[in-house]
């Protein structure tokens, strides 16, 4: 009788807890019986060129399991590798089922957001047309709180802790500077067509006008002239203006606003680079208004920084991984792991599977209300267990 191993990767930008997923795989995939838990480094890229690891050469005890929980980034290392079309290059996916074979692999976990759920839903499409056994499971993670057919993503409650935090402590600091002088902060938070997390740093309110006053998310279409306008009507009330935006703030038409002072490159995704909003806005606030405006990126520290690590966050991202090997060895394939949330007060979250083909390469974004995006903090935290 042959081995009965399993294999875990992790691709797409870290998060916080993408780790505690990794630690929920492998503790659960020792417990149910799996002789080796592999670990691939730097996802479905490193896999194809034999980049592996026997995950039991890394962890020795339940308290490396608990620490791995707690380190942010990604472990085993990630990677942004679209697989082709399966009709358009075959040899690339007998090479991966090939090395599966060689492994003994019988579940193949992968953790990661929108591009990764295409990873499973093409591997999964393969097996079942060429009769293999194995099992192709997606377990969610994405600060962007983005993925359809779940309530939230591992990631953005972390995420968005450290976002209303770091807000919270820029406007202490705008105050401070405050008298007699008219100042102008803008904060770029990640976002490319989901203003999830940006929406996050409305939890830095205390009352009804209180900094960040203004809130700019992709979804609603942006107008550089009419932002002026609004800064200008705003700071008649306070000199002390915060302005949080999206770095995918576009003008509804495709142009997103960083375009408006360079030009962007792609990633292998074909996803625009975002970056630059901020600096661009701030720019432009200066020339307009002539007044004191800095812009501040807030950059990789609110993907993965352990700083702000969401105790909720941190264990619904444990849970998934567990979930996960066990709905692979209940037989499910092309499926992704997704948070049902059953009540808000309690609180009280259930996981399923949903099929990566309703998933992947798709967007959820923040509904909108009456043309109007006018979620305040009782109604963010209900789409943010922190």
């Amino acid at each position: 009788m042959g081995m009965r191993n399993i294999i875990v990767g992790q691709s797409g930008g870290p998060t916080s807890v993408i780790n505690s997923s990794l630690a929920g795989v492998y503790k659960t995939a020792i417990e149910r019986g799996f002789d080796k838990v592999y670990g691939m480094l730097h996802g479905i890229q490193g896999f194809l060129d034999e980049q592996y690891v026997d995950l039991s050469t890394q962890i020795h005890s339940d308290m490396d399991i608990e620490l791995l929980k707690r380190t942010p980034s990604a472990f085993l290392g990630s990677c942004r590798y679209k697989l082709p079309e399966i009709h358009e290059d075959m040899e690339i996916y007998e090479k991966i089922f090939g090395i599966l074979d060689k492994l003994e692999i019988e579940a193949f976990i992968y953790i990661g957001g929108n591009d990764s759920m295409d990873t499973i839903k093409k591997l999964s499409d393969y097996a079942i047309l060429t009769g293999q056994s194995q099992k192709f499971v997606g377990v969610p993670k994405t600060i962007d709180n983005d993925l359809a057919l779940t309530d939230h993503t591992p990631g953005y409650g972390s995420a968005a802790k450290y976002i209303a935090t770091s807000t919270k402590e820029v406007i202490r600091d705008g105050l401070g500077f405050s008298y007699k002088k008219q100042q102008v902060i803008i904060i770029e938070i990640m976002g490319r067509n989901a203003g999830w997390l940006t929406a996050a740093s409305v939890l830095a309110r205390k009352f009804e006008g209180d900094n960040p006053v203004l809130i700019y998310l992709p979804e609603v279409a942006f107008s550089p002239d009419a932002f002026i306008e609004k800064v200008k009507e705003k700071l008649t009330k306070t000199s002390n203006l915060v302005v949080c935006i999206s770095e995918g703030i576009n003008d509804g038409n495709g142009t997103f606003v960083c375009e408006l002072a360079s030009d962007v490159g792609t990633d292998t995704f074909g996803h625009k680079m975002l970056t630059g909003s901020g600096k661009y806005l701030e720019n432009l606030v200066k020339e307009k208004l002539g007044i004191k405006v800095r812009s501040v990126e807030l950059n990789v520290c609110q993907r993965c920084s352990s700083s702000c690590l969401s105790a909720t966050d941190l264990d619904e991202a444990a849970a998934s991984g567990r979930f996960a090997v066990s709905a692979a060895l209940d037989g499910e394939t092309g499926k992704m792991i997704n948070f049902i949330r059953k009540s808000d007060d309690p609180y009280i979250l259930e996981f399923g599977t949903a099929d990566v083909n309703e998933i992947c390469n798709k967007e959820k974004a923040v509904p909108e209300e009456s043309g109007t995006l006018s979620y305040r903090r009782r109604s963010l935290l209900l789409f943010c267990p922190i």
